[in-house]
């Protein structure tokens, strides 16, 4: 199958430029590469830290909003469904129309959404807002993997991966400290506004600058699939709203029924986009992608990654926070640990995976696994002496593997998606990465909540059991993808 980089190996971060006149170069607007990198990044960036940023704010927003705990969960389970129902539409919506256009339009509406959201009066302002900001996060997410993958080539596409990698790692490792330390500046009285206000000036620079740095993608005549879009959209939702509201509802009936619809909904869909296909139409998803066996199964692995992300912060706060009685602040602290780890590695992860290749991946994650080992060990320590310093060392191994593997797992499955498709695969890919860590929370949830009538120290370390578990499967799966192509 041809490939967006069929100068690189199959399976290798992307390396090696693209011969002349293999495909035609996007237009190149002023700026230079470097500053359509950071323009590009800042919505990866303002996306990623509006995922965790409010886990810590959640608190002071309950008391001030007088809301209910049902109107707490939507605040963090609104922005998260909007996004894994939207990205698929959006990443074709950027190939249709152009991913500079999109891109814009993204980061326009989402800086809207976090004035919004920094004004709300009530609970349910700040609901709409928060699914507002992951409408505008979803058309974002795939623009920014796509533009990265066709607007650079060979070594400054090396360091543009290792960056979005490096940014990703910041923001949500960073994300708690982050919050915390706003929330504790109180700057102009703002408390928790500040951490959705301060997303207003870096989206209005970044939207300012985006005709000049963004290279321009020609817009194609195909019409947008509105069948498709509807389908997995309901399809989606159907999946991902049980999973969020499954574990506090005690899995009632409707749950289950959801499950089912949405089996039978993805099978009409893919029927549907076939169909479309042979009749010669423009399916919302090529599922042409999927013969590649790079592809099929690095989205697997990207589900499986991510099932253990978002899971792991969420219980590492609540150990924290709720089993120790520690400040946002004192235990985003704490989270620096992991922040120092990623770092030593993520600006480094292209050099790295350009010797390993796909083992990139596999490597990381079993370092993330010694580092969980670490931490499920640290744990009686600290029953013993409450001393939360003893997490520290497996945080800092945890931090070094997830800085291999992030970027090197995103570039390697995208290598195998044709350049016309680049915006579909970014969105499939951050469908995997959405509907992934929603599935890891839910299943975490199930582990936690099992085990917390023994106390915290216990649901932690089952939960760490659980996780180590994720990372193996992850190393296993890496095995499945293809080896360095010939030449």
């Amino acid at each position: 199958m041809t490939t967006a980089f069929e100068s690189r190996p199959a399976d290798s971060y992307p390396s090696g430029s693209k011969s002349a006149g293999s495909r035609p170069a996007p237009s190149q607007p002023r700026g230079g590469d470097l500053a359509t990198l950071l323009v590009v990044l800042a919505g990866a960036f303002m996306i990623t830290l509006d995922f965790f940023i409010v886990n810590v704010a959640i608190p002071t927003m309950q008391r001030d909003l007088h809301a209910s705990s049902g109107e707490v969960q939507w605040i963090v389970a609104g922005y998260a469904l909007a996004i894994a129902c939207g990205v698929i539409t959006a990443g074709r919506l950027g190939d249709l129309y152009g991913r500079r256009l999109m891109y814009a339009i993204g980061l326009a509406l989402f800086t809207l959404a976090s004035l919004a959201c920094g004004i709300a009066a009530n609970a349910g302002e700040l609901v709409a807002g928060r699914v507002l900001q992951g409408i505008a996060a979803a058309i974002l997410t795939p623009q920014v993997l796509a533009i990265i993958a066709t607007a650079f080539t060979g070594r400054a596409q090396v360091r543009a991966f290792t960056a979005y990698g490096l940014t990703l790692g910041i923001a949500a490792v960073f994300g708690q400290l982050i919050g915390g330390s706003l929330i504790a500046a109180d700057v102009f009285g703002s408390g928790w506004r500040a951490c959705f206000l301060i997303n207003l000036p870096i989206g209005a620079v970044a939207l300012a600058l985006v005709p000049r740095v963004i290279p321009r993608t020609p817009a194609t005549e195909a019409r947008l699939d509105l069948t498709g879009m509807g389908i997995v959209t309901v399809a989606l939702v159907a999946t991902v709203l049980p999973l969020i509201q499954g574990q506090s509802a005690g899995w009632p009936a409707w749950t289950w029924a959801s499950f089912a619809v949405a089996a039978v909904l993805f099978g009409a869909f893919i029927a549907y986009q076939r169909r479309l296909t042979r009749s010669g139409g423009a399916p919302l998803i090529d599922l042409s992608m999927f013969a590649s066996r790079g592809f099929a199964i690095g989205s697997i692995t990207q589900f499986a990654f991510w099932i253990g992300q978002a899971s792991f912060f969420l219980t590492l706060a609540l150990y924290l926070q709720q089993g120790h009685g520690l400040s946002a602040l004192r235990s985003g602290v704490v989270f620096t640990a992991i922040g120092a780890g990623y770092l030593a590695t993520s600006t480094t992860a292209g050099r790295i995976a350009a010797q390993l290749g796909r083992q990139t991946v596999a490597v990381g994650t079993m370092i993330m696994a010694v580092g969980l080992v670490a931490m499920l060990l640290a744990v009686r320590d600290i029953g013993t002496t409450g001393n939360v310093a003893w997490l520290v060392p497996g945080l800092a191994i945890d931090g070094i593997g997830m800085g291999m593997a992030l970027s090197p797992l995103a570039s390697t499955v995208l290598s195998h998606v044709p350049m016309r498709l680049a915006g579909a695969g970014s969105g499939v890919l951050s469908t995997a990465m959405q509907v992934g860590g929603a599935v890891g929370v839910a299943l975490i949830g199930v582990v936690f909540y099992r085990a917390v009538d023994g106390g915290f120290g216990p649901a932690f370390q089952a939960s760490l059991a659980f996780l180590i578990a994720v990372e193996v499967l992850v190393a296993v799966l890496v095995q499945a993808l293809p080896r360095r192509a010939a030449g």
